[in-house]
């Protein structure tokens, strides 16, 4: 099928999934903007113009080089964050007038939709329309759904991701590189698309090989014996090298920033762990995760906090074990395992957890296979009403102590 006709075919198929995403983000908004109001705040400031946006936008206004230093010693810089949104603000903001932050926000906002696609896509390819349709919504109405509507990073990894992961499943490898590239320049997270990457090459590698073997070394072209050598080398090693070009532009995005910001303040190679350090934030296994929860039991009410983390996390095991039991593909599961581990094992920063969690969507397959074999009905007040519960979480938690 020509390419023209293919995208307008698959806008169609997804376009289900594409309404009710756009839905449950507006009954979202609409929740926040009620409770903003009645608080007396500006709905589209929280969403635009506090916590991570402001450290966006001023990199888009003035480039790198801004940092806070706290009365503790610490030092928050903005190398901490990644330059694609910035950069992509930056250049929105030039070509339309908008300020940096609208712009993050009109970028935040077709990312989503894009992720949502993106989602749509990968579950569609591997069990159906409307597993996928289930897959978009389940997570248009995580309980931190609302980040995906601001001018955070989330939703334009999310959607770099997606498309990332369909493209390594259906074979597209230089896409599937390029996109891991970028998703390595937008969150540090991006090691896990990388990761995803280079699992689908290696097994790709390793299909080849064996099919080769299994036909005896034989290499045809166009049906017919080589007659040459080097025609024959040549088709031989052509299966191996678009998944290696994809393996090899997958982690330049990632490792380009890192070096660069070793290089910016002089300490090498691993500098960007040291900019992480400053906001108290690395890597340790998860010991001070469950440190966090452990004080959380040792009183009431605070244990009901401390039960709660506790079920997520076996909850999570659950969803990773059931897709595991389902046969997902293992490139999926390398990306789900890369980001949880990420999220879960980082040293600081407890309440992002949930939102660090949000491009672990291969997660919600089990459950959206589960609500795509259901009735219509059913699935449809299990998904309302979850949109529901998440639009006044939502707009409760942007009002309170909101995303660090």
């Amino acid at each position: 099928m020509p390419v023209a006709a293919a995208r307008p075919r698959a806008l169609r198929r997804a376009a289900p999934a594409l309404l009710g995403y756009a839905s449950v983000r507006v009954l979202g908004l609409l929740a926040l903007a009620l409770w903003s109001g009645a608080r007396g705040k500006s709905a589209y400031t929280l969403l635009t113009a506090r916590w991570d946006s402001l450290w966006y936008a001023r990199v888009a206004s003035g480039g790198y080089g801004y940092e806070v230093r706290l009365p503790n010693g610490d030092v928050h810089s903005d190398l901490a964050f990644f330059p694609l949104l910035p950069g992509l603000e930056r250049l929105l903001a030039d070509v339309t007038g908008l300020s940096y932050a609208d712009a993050g926000f009109v970028v935040s906002l077709l990312a989503s939709l894009a992720a949502a696609w993106g989602i749509f896509a990968v579950a569609d390819h591997l069990y159906g329309p409307r597993a996928g349709v289930c897959a978009v919504l389940l997570w248009a109405v995580l309980p931190v759904g609302v980040v995906q509507s601001m001018a955070y990073s989330e939703s334009l990894f999310m959607a770099l991701a997606a498309w990332s992961l369909y493209a390594v499943l259906t074979g597209r490898w230089v896409s599937a590189g390029a996109l891991a590239l970028f998703a390595g320049l937008t969150r540090p997270v991006g090691l896990a698309v990388v990761a995803a990457v280079w699992t689908g090459a290696v097994t790709s590698f390793v299909r080849t090989r064996s099919a080769g073997v299994e036909t005896g070394g034989a290499t045809r072209t166009d049906g017919a014996v080589s007659a040459t050598r080097a025609p024959a080398l040549t088709a031989r090693l052509a299966p191996f090298l678009r998944p290696a070009l994809g393996m090899l532009l997958a982690p330049l995005g990632a490792a380009g920033y890192v070096l660069w910001v070793g290089h910016r303040i002089g300490r090498g190679p691993l500098g960007y762990l040291d900019v992480q350090a400053g906001w108290r934030n690395g890597f340790d296994g998860g010991y001070a995760f469950a440190r966090f929860v452990a004080a959380r039991l040792t009183s009431f009410p605070s244990a009901l906090a401390g039960l709660a983390l506790i079920t997520g996390v076996g909850l999570l095991a659950w969803l990773y074990v059931t897709g595991v039991r389902q046969r997902q593909p293992l490139v999926l599961l390398v990306h789900s395992g890369v980001v949880t581990a990420l999220a879960l094992c980082a040293s600081s920063y407890f309440g992002s957890k949930p939102r660090l969690l949000l491009p672990a969507f291969p997660l919600l397959l089990p459950l959206a296979l589960a609500l795509a074999r259901a009735r219509v009905t059913r699935s449809a007040l299990v998904v309302g009403g979850a949109a529901v519960a998440s639009a006044v979480y939502g707009a409760f938690w942007l009002n309170g102590s909101g995303p660090p």
